[in-house]
């Protein structure tokens, strides 16, 4: 897959998680680089298909400084996620108490939160594709004993990403609306959201 820039540099990145998933290949799990990912990230949150993303006109270097400041953090992590070698997803978690989402419900201990960009697939519709890449970021999420409950917060209005955490055996919350951040290193729109809940394999 091209990723629009021939001179992007290499990422030198230890991945974070691997996993075979039977069937369907090699799940590996990165930490962005924003010097060497912003290329192709920057192709894929300008498609059409993810628009509900909110980055639909945002130029390559204003994703990269926004991923920049996302490596900063200690609460928010970014990943590139990688099937035999070949970029599919783009992946986020965050500590729920310290992001905008604990205004819209109660936080408990352990809550971390995800978000979820698959890239463009190649050769049509593979069956089974975001379950087994769901499978592994679930199973990553949760190797981290203090995490207790994995929340998601897609956009109200995209119905298939609510199906998806619906398939993978999250329990729908009430619909809450996200407030707007505006501060110097990062905007971020006000947004409606559907909550989503998935306790540890423990604790259902």
């Amino acid at each position: 897959m091209s990723t629009g820039s021939a001179a992007a540099p290499a990422s030198t990145r230890t991945p974070v998680h691997i996993q075979h998933v039977e069937g369907f290949g090699t799940v590996t799990i990165t930490p962005v680089d924003p010097a060497a990912d912003s290329a192709l990230i920057h192709s894929w949150v300008t498609e059409e298909r993810a628009r509900f993303w909110g980055m639909a006109g945002a130029s390559r270097e204003l994703v990269q400084e926004i991923y920049e400041d996302v490596d900063r953090r200690t609460t928010h992590h970014a990943f590139m996620v990688h099937r035999d070698g070949e970029p599919v997803a783009l992946f986020q978690t965050y500590e729920c108490a310290e992001d905008r989402v604990s205004e819209c419900y109660d936080v408990l201990p352990g809550d971390v939160g995800v978000h979820l960009l698959i890239g463009p697939v190649k050769g049509g519709v593979e069956h089974g594709f975001t379950g087994a890449l769901m499978s592994a970021f679930i199973t990553y999420v949760f190797s981290d004993p203090a995490t207790r409950r994995v929340v998601g917060e897609p956009d109200a209005r995209n119905a298939k990403a609510i199906a998806l955490l619906e398939r993978t055996g999250f329990e729908l919350g009430p619909e809450v609306e996200l407030p707007e951040i505006d501060l110097p290193e990062v905007y971020l729109p006000a947004k409606p959201a559907r909550l989503a809940f998935l306790s540890a394999p423990d604790a259902r």
